[in-house]
């Protein structure tokens, strides 16, 4: 895939070109069909898909931010290394007594470990 770059300048150019009242004109069939017919088009997501990947994004950000492999990640906290995978990958949905524990995760790892070592 090739890389395409533009300046800040080409991109508001390109907006300004873009005749808004045909673009506000379209109904939800319009796009659909528009998407369908563009193979470069991404898919239109529900709002369900959009928030499993908004999840998603989220556990592989805290596993990012403590330097973790899936595999270090699940070992630590004690988490199914295959659940870790679903959730990133946004197959499955974390629960949510699972959500809670990721947010102490997030914001107090030392102490996950520290409880977790000492039980």
């Amino acid at each position: 895939m090739a890389t395409v770059k533009m300046t800040r300048e080409d991109a508001e150019k390109a907006l300004r070109e873009v005749d808004w009242k045909v673009v506000d004109a379209m109904t939800d069939d319009d796009i659909a069909r528009q998407v369908a017919e563009n193979p470069d088009a991404a898919p239109i997501l529900t709002d369900a898909e959009m928030d499993r990947l908004a999840v998603a994004g989220r556990i592989r950000n805290i596993r990012g931010r403590l330097g973790l492999s899936q595999a270090a990640f699940a070992e630590r906290f004690r988490i199914p290394l295959a659940t870790v995978r679903d959730w990133e990958q946004g197959r499955r949905v974390p629960d949510a007594a699972s959500q809670a524990y990721l947010t102490v995760i997030e914001r107090n790892p030392e102490a996950v470990v520290a409880a977790l070592d000492a039980a």
